[in-house]
């Protein structure tokens, strides 16, 4: 019986991997990996990932002047509906990755935020992702449609020459 061992490296090499930031993102935020984000393998956990991008949410939406403040004095909030990460390589305590982030995709009720994980030092692509959400109102929780300033203030940013 073969017991060959797969490696990280290995692993990462034989996933097909697409050319990351074909479209520039225009906005990213610098996050520092925690020694707690760390498991007994030495890289970031895998589901700190999705913390990270929740932080691009969150910086990302103040940056377009949408902040969650504004949706909550608006009467509104999001609800994660699901979320999506591939992994491209490791990353370590101490660490800085910038994390790219935007707007994909604006339906009636629900966006689709998009990520990369790219760290600061060497650039390679750590990770990527998506987290889709639904629009809805606080206290009822009912689905509301997007609201037209959220969509103005996306289609402005993205828009900018040269963004962030």
């Amino acid at each position: 019986m073969n017991s060959a061992k797969l490696s990280w490296r290995s692993f990462a090499l034989s996933v097909e991997t697409e050319e990351l930031m074909s479209e520039p993102y225009k906005f990213y935020t610098p996050v520092r990996v925690r020694f707690n984000e760390t498991d007994l393998q030495g890289h970031v956990n895998f589901g700190h990932y999705l913390f990270y991008f929740d932080i691009g949410v969150t910086d990302y939406l103040r940056m377009i002047d949408f902040s969650y403040q504004r949706m909550a004095t608006e009467g509104l909030d999001m609800l994660y509906g699901e979320s999506r990460v591939r992994y491209h390589s490791s990353a370590y305590f101490d660490e800085t990755l910038n994390i790219h982030a935007r707007i994909g995709r604006i339906g009636h009720a629900s966006m689709r935020f998009e990520f990369q994980a790219i760290a600061a030092g060497d650039g390679r692509a750590v990770a990527e992702g998506e987290i889709g959400v639904v629009m809805i109102r606080r206290g009822t929780r009912d689905k509301v449609r997007v609201p037209d300033s959220l969509r103005e203030a996306v289609a402005r940013f993205e828009s900018e020459e040269g963004g962030a």
